[in-house]
């Protein structure tokens, strides 16, 4: 039987009044999309939602069989959507208070998506490492997305060759430019919610370069095959 340990420290997002922000456990979904664009000048753009059909929660792009229900672009465009403003995500989300929050990727971060499993043996080695981490989400799909530096899909193929892995033997994507994350606390259908394993703290708003972090990841992931 597999324990699983979620790493989740509590500090606010911090801000100019950061003792006064409450904590995001039961803020709305618009307050945090507000937040987001707001202290982090992350952009954040509002994807699908889940409604209530007979009694079970389905996807609003009513497609039953959804992949992501609840956690996904609701239109094509969605990259010119995205904002920083915190204004226009407040007016985005008075439109549709329920719409799960998805960051672009490629901005002001790339993402490294490793498996669950490989992230938390990453994390207990960056520990030890004494490595400066960025925000980490964990997913209910049982992904580890860690935030660092843009331009990571440029240089990771070649970092993880140097430490002699094949890219394709490690289950290890970089999401840049064109993708995006779900941020907390977006739902995945019946399967719960993003969560952050490592949250945005003041400590962490200068992100890490994916160079700092490649070697406990690959590994990680290397061990995890």
């Amino acid at each position: 039987m597999t324990t699983r340990v979620v790493f989740i420290v509590e500090e606010t997002i911090a801000g100019t009044e950061a003792a006064q922000i409450p904590k995001q456990r039961g803020e709305s979904l618009l307050e945090t999309a507000v937040r987001y664009a707001e202290e982090r000048h992350w952009d954040v753009f509002p994807g699908t939602w889940l409604e209530a059909v007979d009694g079970s929660q389905r996807c609003s792009c009513g497609d039953a069989a959804c992949p992501a229900p609840g956690s996904h672009p609701a239109r094509p465009d969605w990259a010119t959507q995205a904002t920083g403003s915190a204004t226009v995500a407040r007016r985005m989300w008075q439109k549709q208070p329920t719409a799960s929050i998805l960051l672009p990727t490629g901005r002001t971060f790339d993402a490294i998506s490793v498996p669950e499993t490989a992230g938390f043996l990453a994390l207990a080695r960056m520990e030890r490492m004494e490595l400066t981490l960025g925000p980490v989400t964990l997913t209910p799909d049982r992904r580890m997305e860690f935030f660092v530096l843009p331009g990571a899909g440029v240089k990771v193929p070649d970092l993880v060759r140097k430490l002699g892995w094949s890219v394709s033997s490690l289950d290890l994507t970089v999401l840049g430019e064109g993708a995006y994350v779900a941020a907390p606390p977006t739902r995945f259908g019946s399967r719960g919610a993003v969560q952050w394993a490592c949250r945005p703290t003041p400590a962490n708003r200068w992100l890490p370069d994916a160079e700092e972090l490649i070697s406990p990841l690959a590994y990680a992931c290397g061990r995890d095959r």
